[in-house]
């Protein structure tokens, strides 16, 4: 398989051409904001790959010890491998990439390593995969919770994400709940950056509280970082601090529940079940089931089928799955009313960002739902998109600031 080799450059670098060692072809480098496509765009269905023959990379901004997002990516590959019996040597894994020009090495290493798919599972790695997939167009590439497939004219780029906003939904019910019981109806919500992904979700947790407890209200910050231990603990403590009897996160580690736990405060996480960190703490937590994107991706290059350009599947397919709940801090009818709401969502009964709802983004759009109307996250005039879009701050939660 011929593929060409691109170099990101740092700011102000020159473009400049690169000799291959291998085939004697002449590789281009580019920067990220270049509109050139070296190579007509040729890269949907791909003519299949034999299983034994296929090599699957993946760009991580971590690695499983944060307990959080990686680590729940990293879950998703094995259940993939699993369930299509590659072998260790057929993965091969860049950890602790950060969304700069080393997003550009890991892929390079990627594309030398003659992976056939590249899956980049962060959204700053953005313009190094667009950039990659144009000079590549004999290897498919994945960008997880991006935007740019659909518009790009690239058949060989391709995003996914998940709707995760119902997962949060329902550990937002959790958390009402709790709330009842302990007569606190303050919640605070630790966010990594002020990305419609992560208002979606912090809003969906609102609004699922507030379906059982009308009174609650929130505070946010944020940590402008998706992991950072210590700042998210910080963040935490100063939403506790702030009267926060229940505290939630859009951030990698276990930080805020350790520290929720520590000030005999409650939690409710992300991307992993966290009470084993903070038995005393932590409610439930929610997640995306990546290996199910992952099996269909790596097996549409087997079948030689197209991979989606937009992908999104939610609670009803089990892409958006909920850890086991905390029996022994739950408040008492939490199983019941999580069922009931369960239901609802699958029969769809229960619209996540339902009227009557009102708000306003940062470009000073207001969204103003009445009873009967819903915003559907994942439907563009008539279309789906992977990527999250809703960024409007409703009514009774309050963006506190940036640590």
């Amino acid at each position: 398989m011929k593929k060409r080799i691109f170099a990101l450059l740092l700011a102000g670098a020159m473009i400049f051409g690169l000799a291959a060692c291998s085939n004697g072809d002449t590789k281009t480098s580019t920067t990220p904001d270049s509109q050139t496509s070296t190579t007509p765009d040729d890269g949907g269905a791909t003519g299949g790959i034999a299983k034994e023959e296929l090599k699957v990379g993946f760009v991580h901004v971590g690695d499983e010890s944060d307990m959080g997002y990686t680590y729940n990516m990293v879950q998703g590959v094995k259940e993939m491998q699993e369930n299509l019996g590659l072998s260790d040597d057929q993965i091969v894994t860049k950890y602790n990439v950060t969304e700069d020009d080393a997003c550009a090495d890991a892929l390079n290493e990627l594309l030398d390593a003659e992976c056939d798919i590249i899956i980049a599972t962060s959204f700053g790695f953005g313009p190094y995969v667009v950039q990659a997939a144009r000079d590549n167009p004999e290897v498919q590439f994945c960008h997880l919770t991006g935007t740019d497939a659909a518009s790009s004219g690239l058949s060989n780029l391709h995003n996914a994400f998940a709707d995760i906003y119902q997962g949060r939904y329902l550990a937002g019910i959790v958390a009402g709940m709790k709330s009842l019981e302990t007569g606190n109806n303050k919640l605070g919500y630790v966010g990594a950056y002020p990305y419609a992904e992560v208002i979606s979700g912090y809003t969906a947790f609102y609004l699922g509280a507030k379906s059982v407890n009308p009174d609650v209200t929130m505070d946010v910050i944020y940590t402008n970082t998706w992991n950072d231990a210590s700042l998210e603990s910080q963040t935490a403590q100063a939403l506790i601090d702030r009267g926060c009897g229940i505290v939630s996160q859009h951030s990698d580690s276990t930080g805020p529940a350790t520290t929720a736990e520590a000030a005999g405060a409650f939690q409710v996480g992300y991307n992993s079940d966290m009470i084993s960190a903070a038995p005393g703490a932590s409610l439930i937590s929610t997640r995306i089931d990546w290996g199910i994107y992952f099996t269909e991706a790596v097996q549409a290059m087997i079948d030689g089928t197209e991979i989606p350009a937009d992908w999104c599947k939610g609670y009803g397919d089990g892409a958006v799955v909920m850890t086991a709940l905390n029996e022994d801090i739950a408040a008492e009818g939490t199983a019941e009313a999580l069922e009931k709401a369960e239901a609802g969502l699958a029969d769809g009964s229960i619209q996540v960002f339902a009227g009557p709802l009102t708000g306003t983004n940062a470009a000073g759009d207001e969204l103003n739902l009445a009873e009967g109307e819903a915003f559907v996250e994942s439907d563009v005039a008539g279309g789906k998109t992977s990527a999250p879009y809703f960024d409007y701050i409703v009514d009774g939660i309050t963006v506190v600031g940036e640590q």
